[in-house]
């Protein structure tokens, strides 16, 4: 069967700053992402036994040691239901200093631990004669479609998603730590974009979906989920329309902890356009972080020079023109909703637990509606 399309492959094209070259967050040099999927069994739920959806996403900041070689980060809280691992820490120093993974909430303490035993594998002074990296893992619910009380995922999955990462295409859809996810109550999980900023930067977007209700999905402006709300099956449905969403959002633009703060909360922006409600049982965190310039784990002096975006730096010869950072917001929020489109265009409909259907977004009917409603859209190559 041939791949589903990304939203772009139909004619969507959200906003108005070009991509980079694989639209996706590892456009943005250095960073690398790896997933290791687990599907397994069918039929009613064991507890403790199976079906087994879930599995797990790396995401390497750069391609060196990050622990050695920290980053400047931030995590945003959009809506606090829900975990990413040491984000306290991130927020007191305001840089990252692992890989940063994504995986089904249930499995958040294996594979935190089975990050320490890979990161631990690589350097024999950690806890040692140093301390030890503040890992960073990121969950949604995925008890929808899987057996959550066995915590599938284990340290030789999470070795395996890191390993694995590689930059170029990314694939989308229910793999990895999107496995399980579901998004409007169609097939969710991975999705990615990015945008080129002041023609010299990258900044690249990566989520896990798993939110809302049908009838709230938005593309490109136009209220498909109304119309597809008859449409066949339904997964998910949420009492308060909640459930979650991770956004990682990476740049290789000097901008520092507070300036990554603030485009993170306009990741939020995006999420809204296609639909999130940030409602009370949802979780929904943005992890920012920039790979411009590498904090080092062993200061070479008393003091450290860093470059930042003047955020005042005009741009274009108009006047009065739109200060640097306003570029930065405005790829956050497209390169967020074009991600969250991919999760959704991406993914293939998907049997799980009991015989729960996540049925996959029906790409004719999606289309038929965006061109009655006078998008210029092309003819898919799949339904």
């Amino acid at each position: 069967m041939p791949n589903r399309p990304r939203a772009r492959d139909l004619g969507i094209t959200i906003g108005t700053l070009p991509t980079g070259p694989h639209n996706a967050i590892t456009d943005v040099p250095e960073v690398r992402v790896g997933h290791v999927t687990l599907i397994e069994g069918e039929g009613p739920l064991v507890p403790g036994v199976g079906p087994v959806r879930t599995g797990v996403t790396a995401i390497h900041p750069h391609a060196g040691d990050v622990f050695r070689e920290k980053v400047p980060a931030c995590v945003h809280s959009i809506n606090g239901f829900g975990e990413v691992t040491n984000s306290e820490m991130v927020k007191e120093m305001g840089v990252l200093e692992s890989p940063i993974l994504l995986t089904g909430t249930t499995s958040v303490p294996r594979v935190a631990d089975g990050a320490l035993d890979w990161l631990f594998a690589r350097d024999p002074e950690l806890g040692v004669s140093t301390w030890t990296p503040a890992v960073v893992v990121a969950e949604c619910s995925d008890q929808f479609m899987n057996d959550m009380r066995g915590r599938h995922v284990r340290s030789e999955h999470v070795a395996a998603a890191l390993d694995s990462a590689t930059s170029g295409p990314v694939a989308e859809g229910g793999v990895g730590g999107g496995t399980g996810m579901s998004c409007c109550e169609f097939k969710g999980g991975i999705g990615t974009s990015s945008r080129v900023v002041l023609g010299a930067y990258t900044l690249g977007v990566l989520v896990m979906s798993n939110f809302g209700r049908r009838e709230q999905l938005c593309v490109d402006g136009v209220a498909v989920g109304r119309e597809l709300a008859s449409a066949e099956g339904g997964g998910w449905r949420d009492a308060d329309g909640g459930s979650s969403i991770i956004i990682v959002v990476a740049t290789d633009a000097p901008l520092d902890a507070r300036q990554l703060g603030r485009v993170a909360v306009r990741a939020g922006g995006g999420l809204a356009r296609a639909g999130g409600l940030h409602s009370t049982s949802s979780g929904d965190f943005v992890i920012a972080f920039s790979n411009a310039q590498r904090v080092p784990h062993v200061p070479g002096g008393t003091m450290m020079e860093q470059r930042v975006i003047a955020e005042s730096l005009l741009a274009g010869e108009q006047w009065p023109a739109a200060p640097a950072i306003n570029h930065f917001f405005q790829a956050a929020i497209e390169a967020t909703e074009e991600a969250i489109l991919n999760s959704l265009f991406a993914a293939e409909t998907m049997v799980g637990r009991d015989g729960h259907t996540l049925p996959a977004l029906p790409i004719e009917a999606t289309v038929a509606i965006l061109s009655k409603s006078g998008k210029d859209m092309r003819r898919p190559s799949v339904s």
